[in-house]
């Protein structure tokens, strides 16, 4: 923009400048680059008169020369504040003398206007010397308060004298021109007194939202690095591979029992003696039977297979070597690494034995090979003589070579392959039954061994032995020698065999096993959790006892072969879904039952035994009641694994440790006595609220529960049983609270039945259903579950650790509520499973490891939270129920347990599998649930006492971690459209381009600031950081990054920006109209393509709208805004609400699988045009319907105040048209209401047009030619209209299109204010107009929508790189996703 001048004809007197005309001008403070005297140009660079008030810059020099013998000419840019300010002081110019005429002084400043006086006689005050001019142009036009342009409009005392005539002459201004003599003018930027209000809060009001939303930005930051924090200390994320598994295993026995064992009496004593090896033998054999357990568990659940089990045990303490049997995962391979050392090495013993005692396992491998082999030989030859003395007489050189450091030179170690092909031969044939056959082969093995050892490899002196020596060789030229061998028999020795075998043959490493990434995850959480803090074991006869509770209303129990079989819209099955998803758990399933794990399907559907463990198998993998329960009863599994190992070992005799019985858990779990203090510790209470009604009406629901019963013996069912009966000749409901379980014959039977006064279900439909059940739990606490969880026998054995932390000191009082870890198991497959998991267990682990300490706000958000069942049924329960208001019941119990004293704690050495919603309709359905739920918080009275009750800073922290945090995201988005419309009131204003010049004259930083305010992507990188540091945390650092790039890759920008809107609209609604309400998600298998019209019903109010509302803002700050850098400081300003726009527009569609498949395209336009188009009636749902669906949309406002502040709301969109009315080339300088008005004329008619074409059909059945003939000549007048418009007028293509942009909004906001006021319309008889009023902005979103979705659709390569983007979790794990997207019956044979 090019500078402002100054053109001044006046004289230097005492301080003031003295104008050649009646006037006076006060110079303001600031800088002066030039000043022109005389037509000779005085340089003054940046000279600079500055009190804080005024400042001026100049950019270049006028090269003007006046005619004027005595003129300066200034160059620059001025601002004004309203404080009076100082003259020039005379000696900055010097002595200039010219004539003077009298003077005149601005008087004062105003918002509009300015007044000028003269103190000159009239009869001086020339009108050649002082003319005003209206409309002479100056630079561009912005609204009064800001001085720029041109003249608009002069007092009416100024037109009538043209000149000063003593009196007040006010110029209303938005630039003025002052001209002097011929050619002499002034033209002054200025920056009045500002009490523009509006303007302020354009610039402000954004940069006050983000200095609140700092506040949550800091919380993050310090939430985030102080967990990391926590955790590293707590030393969570030390074992995160398998690896390290691996190396540290040797620590877990001892880990194991100091954390998970109780205390023995012996071990002790060991400890204290110093006997190390003895010790390490001892915590082995206690700790073999557990980890077994565990594994055995693993192989059941079908997350390894069989080869791998055997890898994974750890065998038992054996009598025949003194030494820990570690399991062979860790020693495979190990015995061939070590022979090629031997083979190789050629240095002393000493070094050799180094170099192999480098790696730890290789030494374990050495030496229990040495005495397994020397064991076995003795056993198999316990009645050969010779045979026995020979390999005494080795073994025993052997050991001599050794201490003498001599093993080098007394055997040839290069023989050793033949030494162990022949050990493993002799195994492989001991391994089997006896029979004739095998012994003959024994024999023969055993001469080969011997032929080997005395021809191949001893160099041994036998002259000490000559007798022992002549003996065996005569025994074996008589062939005696080994003739008489003795067949293993005893389980311990063929399991040494069998071990030995094995660790002889094994040549592939086992650093990959097990495989399955589910099966490591616990293994490395269950191993790494033995080295954090947690409390000391008790017996179990001393443990708490405690119940589970599980909700469950009407979900999958269990599946049916009919809707695994069933297939969806693309052919698809659910089971070649898990088969293709699960591929290594379906062939270990197929082991496990004995079928080939390329076996036809239809090949299990034969057996009736396989069908059901193949539903079982499927349910396992859902989320389902049938893996809760599974889950869960773990417990009582681990519980008889502790009672049966703590009554055996309970005698402390070394006779039972070494007898291996401790490691033979086999039928345990048939122990009386066991099974008896398990059920004496430990309930289970699923209260199945319509269980009776499912069973009454024969659903196959309800013979899945009562499968569950009889598979699970402690399993009880509690439900609310409705009985209809007469009482006095009227009907009459009674209600009953029964609790049942199975008897031996598979039947229900009833343990107790409690008769109710009434329904029970007076609110919420989950906590009610808890709170009638309640009363059926035992024990001193309770683990609430929700029916779509998971538990783990190896976390199982921890929960009497966990208990006793209700004994420990976690501050002022006890603790009350447990928290524990979850962790998600549902986001291994697509990427929106994959955000959701990492977004829910940044809070379930790093979130609320914060909040309970130091914060000491943690609440219950839900499950698998430990109460104190005593403390809370004494208090009010568990759930609060109160219909609406508790709509989110779980953190009421947080809330009730603190207001009540409570203290609510958390730990993560224990985790319980937790389910989450996996396609993107779900995942928005259940983030509106609870922003629906937390805007009901808001109005609640807990909340409230709460925020008295707490000291200033655990308010403030309980604040920013509950609703708090909702507002802040809400303030998020708000801070956004404050920003927008302050954006473009400025650009429609014209204000924008005088504050940028402002902030430049002024160096004004904070004011470039707010100008310039990119507060989304600074809070977007803040909100990242405790996923970033989580991952650090527990995956490494290198793992971390690049899981947070893929991320990052896979759009999970988009998909927060897009759950921002998500949650900011459920929770604005809440807060404005009521009404939360449960929505139900479904937890099924989410990997199908969502129709067009199915998006756009679920998106539409929440995102499609506001998106939009979004690009009319930044497509009205682009056309009519100042921006100084031009188009890239357009792009640096806008990019981050650009981006919010469009993912809140087109995240449905990205995330939709096959989203941009031209065939699924065509077919979803079909769909939404007929959804569109059907008009409804009585009985149709909005999903057959568009009337119906938008009836559906506006029965949330239904009281006075939602009506008032949906209108109010809704005034925001008449600033469109009130602004760019005023930019048309049509309206030229005219800024009269006349041109607002006339807008609304041209809106109205363009409505009677609406009417005119969208006129019923039904209506007018009986003037159908007359109606044709009327919308024709309305269509041509129009199309005369427009073109006598552009002729006659200035009015111009861009006038149109910049119309439109006034209109749309202007429409939308009659139609959402019309909406709001429902009844008074339809009195009105205009509900039917505005209906299709509506249906046509429905149709125009859609369509904008559509339409990029369609031309993307063109590309084949565009639908490849979405399905990589959204499953690429998959692909990394090489699964058939194209087969399970590809539709048209790929799985022919299911």
């Amino acid at each position: 923009m090019p500078p402002s001048s100054f053109f001044i004809n006046a004289v230097l007197e005492e301080g003031r400048v003295t104008f050649g005309s009646p006037d006076s001008f006060l110079f303001p403070n600031g800088f002066y680059d030039s000043l022109n005297v005389g037509g000779d140009y005085t340089f003054m660079k940046k000279l600079r008169k500055n009190n804080g008030k005024l400042a001026m810059f100049i950019s270049e020099v006028e090269s003007n020369v006046l005619a004027s013998s005595c003129h300066f000419s200034l160059v620059g840019k001025f601002s004004y504040e309203h404080q009076k300010l100082d003259l020039i002081p005379k000696e900055m110019f010097g002595s200039i003398s010219c004539g003077t005429y009298g003077s005149a002084s601005v008087e004062s400043y105003g918002s509009a206007s300015i007044r000028y006086s003269t103190n000159a006689p009239v009869a001086e005050a020339h009108a050649s010397i002082l003319t005003l001019q209206v409309g002479q142009p100056v630079h561009r036009t912005t609204e009064a308060g800001s001085i720029f342009g041109f003249v608009t409009n002069l007092g009416s005392s100024c037109i009538a004298e043209r000149s000063f005539d003593g009196k007040w002459c006010t110029v209303v201004l938005e630039g003025w021109l002052l001209t002097s003599g011929a050619v002499v003018a002034v033209v002054i930027d200025v920056f009045f007194d500002n009490h523009n209000a509006i303007t302020i809060l354009s610039l402000w009001a954004p940069v006050f939202c983000i200095y609140l939303l700092d506040i949550q930005l800091f919380y993050t930051v310090f939430s985030a690095v102080y967990g990391f924090l926590l955790g590293a200390r707590d030393r969570l994320g030390e074992i995160r591979s398998v690896d390290a598994v691996h190396k540290l295993f040797e620590e877990f026995p001892s880990a194991f029992m100091d954390k998970l064992h109780v205390s023995l009496q012996r071990r002790k004593e060991l400890n204290t003696s110093g006997q190390i090896e003895e010790l390490k033998k001892f915590d082995a054999a206690r700790f073999a039977p557990f980890w077994n357990e565990i594994i055995k568990n693993l192989r059941e659940e079908d997350y390894i297979t069989t080869l791998e089990l055997d890898l994974l045990l750890m065998p038992k303490n054996s009598t025949f070597i003194p030494l820990v049997q570690w399991p062979l995962f860790l020693l495979a391979s190990k015995i061939f690494m070590a022979k090629d050392i031997a083979a190789e090495y050629k240095d002393s013993q000493d070094e050799l034995w180094d170099r192999t005692s480098r790696d730890e396992y290789m030494k374990y491998a050495v030496e229990e090979c040495y005495y397994s082999v020397r064991a076995i030989l003795m056993a198999i030859l316990e009645f050969d003589g010779e045979g026995r003395l020979w390999v005494d007489r080795i073994f025993e050189d052997i050991k001599q070579s050794v201490r003498r450091k001599n093993i080098q030179d007394d055997y040839e170690l290069s023989k050793l392959p033949l030494v162990i092909s022949r050990i493993t031969a002799l195994t492989g044939i001991l391994r089997g039954e006896e029979s004739p056959e095998l012994q003959k082969g024994a024999v023969s093995a055993m001469q080969d061994l011997y032929d080997v050892v005395q021809h191949d490899i001893v160099f041994v002196d036998m002259g000490a032995n000559l007798d022992v020596w002549n003996q065996i060789s005569k025994a074996r030229a008589d062939g005696r020698l080994f003739s008489n061998l003795k067949w293993p028999g005893d389980p311990e020795l063929k399991a040494q065999i069998k071990r030995l075998h094995s660790l002889l043959t094994i040549k592939e490493s086992a650093a990959n096993v097990p495989i399955n990434l589910e099966a490591r995850r616990r293994l490395e959480f269950f191993t790494n959790s033995l080295f954090m803090q947690m409390p000391a074991a008790r017996p179990v006869s001393e443990t708490l006892s405690f119940g589970v509770f599980t909700p469950y209303y009407s979900e999958t129990v269990l599946y049916s072969m009919d809707e695994l079989q069933k297939r969806n819209e693309d052919g698809i099955t659910t089971l070649f879904y898990l088969q293709k998803i699960f591929p290594d758990e379906w062939k270990n399933f197929l082991s496990r039952i004995g079928r080939d794990e390329n076996a036809a399907d239809l090949e299990l559907f034969d057996n009736p035994d396989d069908i059901l463990e193949l539903r079982f198998w499927a349910s396992y993998r859902g989320q389902t009641l049938a893996r809760t329960v599974r889950g869960m009863m773990y417990y009582r599994k681990a519980l008889m694994l502790q009672s049966y190992l703590e009554r055996l070992g309970s005698e402390g005799s070394d006779v039972i440790l070494n007898s291996g019985v401790l490691s033979e858990t086999q039928g345990f779990d048939l122990s009386p006595e066991a099974r008896a203090q398990a059920d004496i510790k430990f309930t289970y209470v699923v209260t199945c609220q319509i269980y009776g009604k499912q069973r009454e009406e024969r659903k196959p629901e309800a013979a899945d529960i009562a499968l569950l019963m009889q598979r699970n013996e402690a399993l009880r069912v509690a439900y609310i049983d409705v009985v209809d009966t007469l009482k006095d000749g009227k009907p009459h409901t009674d209600y009953f609270s029964k609790l049942v379980k199975t008897d031996i014959h598979g039947k229900d039977k009833e343990v107790y039945s409690v008769k109710l006064p009434g329904d029970p279900k007076l609110g919420e439909g989950k906590p009610e259903n808890q709170n009638h059940a309640i009363i059926f739990t035992r024990g001193s606490a309770i683990q609430t579950i929700d029916m779509n969880q998971d538990n783990y026998f190896e976390e199982a054995l921890k929960m009497r650790n966990l208990l006793e932390e209700f004994h420990c000191n976690h501050g002022l009082r006890q603790p009350t509520i447990l928290g524990v870890r979850e962790h998600v198991f549902t986001g291994s497959v697509s990427s929106l499973a994959s955000f959701m998991s990492n977004q829910e267990t940044s809070f379930v682990t790093l979130g609320q490891r914060v909040l309970a300490n130091p914060l000491k706000v943690r609440m219950h958000y839900g499950h698998p939270d430990v109460f104190d069942r005593i403390f809370h049924i004494t208090r009010g329960g568990i759930s609060k129920a109160s219909r609406v208001i508790n709509i989110s019941e779980d953190i009421y119990a947080g809330f009730n347990s603190t207001l009540r004293q409570g203290n609510i704690t958390h730990h993560e050495y224990i985790q319980v599998g937790k389910g989450r919603d996996v396609g993107l309709n779900q995942i928005a359905l259940f983030e509106g649930k609870v922003a629906g739920g937390n805007g009901e918080q808001v109005l609640s009275r807990d909340v409230y006492r709460l925020g008295q009750l707490f000291d200033f800073y655990r308010m403030l922290s309980f604040y920013f971690t509950t609703v708090g945090y909702y507002f802040c995201t809400m303030l998020t988005v708000l801070t956004v459209y404050i920003f927008l419309y302050g954006k473009a009131y400025l650009a429609l204003s014209g204000v924008g381009e005088a504050i940028q010049d402002t902030a430049d004259i002024m160096d004004n930083t904070a004011l470039n600031a707010a100008l310039n305010a990119q507060f989304l992507f600074q809070i977007g990188i803040f909100s990242a950081v405790p996923m970033i540091l989580g991952f650090i945390l527990e995956q490494g650092f290198l793992r971390a990054i690049i899981s947070f790039v893929t991320m990052q890759m896979q759009l999970c920008s988009v998909f927060f920006t897009f759950s921002l809107g998500t949650r900011t609209h459920y929770f604005g609604r809440t807060i404005l109209h009521g009404g939360a309400k449960y929505r139900a998600t479904g937890r099924g298998f989410v990997v199908r393509h969502i129709k067009f019209a199915e998006n756009y019903r679920i998106y539409s109010r929440s995102h499609f709208v506001k998106g939009l509302e979004v690009v009319l803002l930044l497509i009205v700050y682009l056309a009519y805004g100042y921006n100084k850098g031009g188009a890239v400081s357009y792009i640096l300003l806008s990019i981050s609400s650009w981006f919010m726009a469009l993912s809140w527009l087109f995240a449905p569609y990205a995330f939709n699988p096959s989203g941009f498949e031209w065939q699924k395209t065509v077919e979803d336009f079909r769909d939404w045009t007929n959804w569109l188009l059907y008009r409804g009636g009585i009985g149709v749902k909005g999903e057959e319907s568009w009337e119906a669906w938008w009836d559906e949309e506006l029965a949330h406002i239904r009281t006075l105040r939602g009506r008032i502040l949906e209108t109010i709301l809704s005034l925001r969109f008449f600033i469109f048209q009130y602004g760019i009315v005023y930019k048309l080339h049509a309206s030229g300088k005219d800024t009269s209401l006349t041109v607002y008005g006339l807008s609304w004329i041209v809106l109205a008619v363009l409505f009677i047009l609406f009417q005119v074409f969208t006129f019923s059909q039904k209506a007018s059945v009986n003037f159908q030619l007359l109606l044709r003939l009327i919308q024709s000549i309305s269509f041509m007048l129009v199309l005369a209209g427009l073109a006598a418009a552009v002729v006659l007028t200035k009015l111009s293509l861009p006038d149109i299109f910049a119309c439109i942009l006034a209109f749309i909004p202007t429409g939308w906001a009659i139609l959402s204010i019309a909406v709001a006021w429902k009844p008074v319309m339809k009195k009105l008889r205009l509900w039917k107009s505005l209906r299709s009023l509506a249906r046509l902005y429905d149709a125009g979103m859609g369509m904008f929508i559509f339409i990029p979705v369609a031309f993307l659709s063109w590309f084949p390569f565009v639908s490849t790189f979405q399905t990589r983007l959204l499953f690429n979790q998959a692909f990394s794990r090489g699964l058939e996703i194209s087969l399970i997207l590809a539709g048209n019956n790929p799985n022919t044979g299911i």
